[in-house]
């Protein structure tokens, strides 16, 4: 059975080695993607980051990299692994396992989390990002 959103997300993932920190920080890299992606994410699509403490939603593409650059910030460098992919219903949970490594440190340090990637009309509505599987579990009462 074709998942068209599951084939989507697949087709935004930088290839693998990718520092993604690196990417979203490169101005030039950001204006080209920004334009290439328009027509995959809604022009008000919804970032939010839903670990504990965080309280913001950002809008649209730009802020789509603005919660990335925050997210970013305390690191140096920083690489995500999906492990799997999971298509329910108008909505996709993506299970990653990232590397990153703070600022003036050399040993990287390994995230086991998740984000739920949910679309209306063939786009990208809304992103919610987790800190760990236990959270996306508890927000969305998904098994990992």
């Amino acid at each position: 059975m074709p998942e068209p959103n599951v084939d989507l997300l697949k087709a935004l993932l930088p290839d693998p080695g990718t520092d993604v920190a690196q990417l979203f920080r490169d101005e030039d890299w950001f204006a080209s993607t920004a334009e290439a992606l328009a027509g995959l994410f809604d022009p008000a699509v919804e970032s939010v980051p839903a670990w504990r403490g965080a309280g913001t939603t950002y809008s649209g593409i730009d802020g789509f990299r603005e919660m990335w650059l925050d997210w970013l910030e305390p690191w140096a460098s920083y690489h995500v692994r999906v492990d799997e992919m999971i298509e329910v219903g108008d909505s996709v949970v993506v299970l990653v396992r990232d590397r990153a490594r703070h600022h003036g440190m050399d040993a990287e340090v390994e995230l086991i989390s998740g984000s739920v990637w949910t679309f209306g009309n063939g786009k990208i509505v809304r992103v919610q990002f987790y800190a760990n599987r236990e959270e996306l579990r508890e927000a969305v009462g998904f098994e990992s």
